[in-house]
């Protein structure tokens, strides 16, 4: 198994989970760009955004709700980001399906 991501589902990394359902794990990014920064990942293996299909609509929907709840444990739902990058083009380093969520401070008007 290559896919750093789905190594840490699997356990074979340790990591600091912060949730974990049937569907979706959650851990603490081990490079914060803030206070609160927060790596949501399908448990199942998509590559990204472009590799989604119809019937996983529900499973994306399901993920934003687990940013929510998230937002709310960590104390920064008055104001975070969720973020995902696709493709290299996109920003996107680690080639499987991934939400950052960040929060904690005043975050910078990245579209500018």
């Amino acid at each position: 198994m290559e896919c750093i991501f789905c190594r840490i589902v699997a356990k074979e990394i340790p990591t600091e989970v912060v949730y974990e359902d049937d569907e979706f794990l959650a851990f603490r990014d081990i490079q914060p760009q803030a206070p609160t920064h927060l790596i949501i990942i399908p448990k199942s293996h998509i590559l990204s955004i472009l590799e989604l299909k119809s019937e996983q609509e529900g499973l994306i929907g399901r993920l934003i709700l687990v940013a929510k709840e998230l937002a709310e444990r960590e104390g920064v739902a008055s104001g975070f980001r969720l973020a995902v990058s696709c493709g290299e083009q996109g920003g996107q380093l680690v080639p499987h399906l991934h939400f950052h969520l960040l929060g904690g401070r005043k975050l910078s008007d990245w579209l500018g």
